[in-house]
């Protein structure tokens, strides 16, 4: 790998931060986010130091699934904005180094969706078979595996028809039938329509719902749709991505890479690894994390996983025995509020983990694993969740800018926002972006301070991964080595300081230890090796750095 190749595939050193536009800046005073208020703030993320804005759904909706019930994939929601202001906020992030991707949510359509409106009308309407249809009724007693005890079943009846059509989701978003040519060809519009608008790619949702066919399809390999996507993406756009959600085992999620020749998604979400880390905070010791890591399959270089702590929706727990489960409960979720569909926690970090060292550690641990970090808004302030909103909405509160009214999101009454910010300790008045830009010693300054490290080692997005033995069950020591260089992090997973050693056996003499997050430099003795002390809740970045090898540290 060569320097050069950083910026040819340059989402596998991003920091990709989501946001939603009606949570992050209001700038009329209606209560809601927009996209005038989203381009006011494209500076601070500027030097956050984030490079990729993933924006959640801003398409018009009902709003009855936070934005992923959609009624027209080509427009903008006109609470938040319109096609102007899209482009004009899309063109300052360009200006200030920052691509734009945005959710691609084509499983399904809102109920009210003019495609679905024109099918309920008549079973001979051609917009029929852009959706999954049955004549009889489904079985009794069916489950939704999505939404179990929110959504019932899969399968809702047409009073008109007498017909029954699917939804793997909630019964107001009915799946599009992927097996229809004019289906793949409207999806393929809408991709190339964003395209065209500037942006870089596309966060794919549900992808495995996505790739289910109905009875009878003459689609043999449903993988040949994401093939079809991928192929047009590379003729419009030689950068442009597809980061796809595919919440499955290792050994079917590497199915939606691609092999060969042959591209599907550029990057996927390690579902498996983030789990595996909230069962080694639980435990205090990283083999959970470790055996996850070391598990995953070997990937091609044109591709990566993305590592995330938390996101939109509940912190799933699905990929755990029921025991494991039990135990990250137990630690972060001890209120039954606080717990959703019987498999995830609806809580924002911090207020999981409480010790800021703990907070800090996890999240310099977030940066140094093999892929590319992706941030939930708020994140880099240690903003809370809102216990008092329901379901996966408690993380969807307003950003905090402020210790004013409304956290600064809005000038609005309180009753008119689109969502209440949190009243206890992780209130505005407590925990908001102003108050941390100016203190040197917050958590936001931590986060431009790795950021800005993460930055300067590619080492980090493209490094091969290697567990380093040492004594001390509870740290986490491991190596990430690339043809531009290599760093060893160390994490400290327990209450407790920690003395550990370990061997780079095959570095040259005269090689150093370059801590990037504390300017000490240490030799490595004779034998290639290192003693070091990692204080509780510990963690250290550090360079190799070899004779000669002229980088700057």
């Amino acid at each position: 790998m060569k320097i050069t190749d950083t910026s040819d595939l340059w989402w596998k050193s991003a920091i990709i931060y989501c946001l939603d536009v009606e949570t992050y800046l209001d700038s009329d005073g209606d209560g809601v986010g927009d996209m005038q208020g989203l381009a006011q703030r494209i500076d601070y993320l500027a030097q956050l130091g984030v490079t990729c804005l993933w924006l959640m759904p801003f398409y018009p909706t009902p709003d009855r699934d936070d934005g992923y019930d959609i009624t027209d994939f080509y427009g903008v929601d006109p609470r938040l904005g319109n096609h102007g202001e899209l482009v004009e906020m899309i063109r300052t992030a360009h200006d200030r180094g920052m691509r734009v991707i945005v959710d691609l949510v084509v499983n399904h359509t809102s109920d009210r969706h003019p495609w679905f409106q024109k099918a309920k009308r008549s079973v001979n309407s051609p917009y029929r078979e852009y959706y999954i249809w049955r004549d009889e009724a489904p079985p009794k007693g069916q489950k939704n595996p999505v939404f179990p005890g929110e959504a019932d079943g899969v399968w809702s009846k047409d009073e008109a028809s007498g017909q029954w059509y699917q939804h793997s989701f909630y019964e107001h978003q009915p799946d599009l039938n992927i097996a229809n040519p004019a289906v793949r060809d409207e999806l393929a519009r809408v991709i190339g329509f964003w395209l065209q608008l500037g942006v870089s790619g596309f966060r794919v949702d549900a992808v495995p719902f996505l790739l289910e066919m109905p009875p009878g399809a003459e689609i043999p390999d449903p993988h040949e749709l994401l093939r079809d996507f991928r192929r047009f993406l590379q003729r419009r756009s030689s950068e442009a991505i597809l980061l796809g959600e595919v919440n499955l085992p290792y050994d079917q999620q590497v199915a939606y890479f691609g092999g060969g020749d042959v591209s599907e998604l550029s990057m996927q979400f390690d579902f498996v690894g983030m789990q595996s880390f909230y069962l080694s905070l639980a435990r205090q010791e990283p083999a959970p994390l470790i055996a996850a890591l070391t598990s995953r399959p070997v990937l091609p270089d044109d591709v990566q996983w993305a590592n995330f702590l938390r996101n939109h929706d509940e912190l799933t727990l699905d990929k755990l025995t029921d025991a494991e489960r039990e135990e990250v409960f137990e630690a972060f979720a001890p209120d039954e509020r606080q717990r959703v569909f019987g498999r995830g926690i609806t809580r924002r970090l911090p207020p999981m983990l409480g010790d800021p060292r703990r907070i800090r550690m996890a999240y310099s641990l977030l940066f140094t694993l093999p892929g590319t970090p992706v941030l939930f808004y708020g994140e880099e302030i240690g903003m809370g969740e809102n216990i008092d909103i329901p379901g996966r909405s408690a993380v969807r509160t307003p950003m905090q800018w402020t210790a004013e009214k409304n956290g600064g999101f809005s000038q609005a009454p309180p009753s008119r926002l689109i969502a209440q910010p949190p009243g206890d300790g992780y209130a505005p008045q407590h925990v908001n972006a102003a108050d941390q830009i100016e203190d040197r010693e917050s958590l936001l300054h931590f986060f431009r301070d790795l950021i800005s490290r993460y930055r300067i080692s590619p080492e980090l997005g493209w490094g091969t991964f290697e567990v380093l033995e040492q004594p001390v069950d509870h740290l986490l020591v491991h190596s990430l080595r690339a043809d531009v260089g290599r760093m060893v992090a160390i994490h400290n997973f327990a209450d407790v300081p920690a003395t550990t050693s370990f061997s780079l056996k095959d570095e040259p003499d005269g090689t150093r230890l370059v801590d990037l997050l504390d300017a000490e430099r240490i030799p490595l003795d004779e034998r290639g090796g290192v003693e070091l002390e990692v204080p509780a809740y510990g963690y250290r970045w550090l360079r190799v750095s070899r004779p000669g090898d002229g980088r700057v540290s």
